[in-house]
């Protein structure tokens, strides 16, 4: 168990230089003035602009598919009840019989 707790301060020693390290290099200093700086002021409506867009085609959406649902549903449950396809062969509009 003391190995174990030795080597982590072993690796904690490392680990502080070598982040010091990269906290100062370029890398570290672009990573800050990305994190810290603002967004253009257009890009910024721009964005919630497209966003409100996209809701909007969202909506529309989920609506038209409500609407088909509930039609459908309504097609399925009027089905319940048996129904004749076509009317039975003798009745007026039927096409007549050839005897060919």
């Amino acid at each position: 168990m003391t190995l174990f707790w030795a080597l982590m301060v072993v690796v904690l020693i490392l680990l502080i230089p070598l982040l010091a390290i990269v906290i100062d290099s370029q890398i570290g200093q672009a990573l800050a003035r990305r994190i810290s700086r603002e967004p253009p002021p257009g890009e910024l409506e721009a964005r919630v602009d497209a966003l409100e867009g996209e809701l909007k085609y969202l909506t529309e959406s989920v609506e038209d598919l409500r609407e088909e649902s509930v039609f459908i549903r309504a097609l399925v449950e009027g089905r319940s009840e048996p129904q004749d396809a076509l009317p039975p062969g003798g009745q007026q509009g039927a096409a007549p019989e050839t005897g060919d």
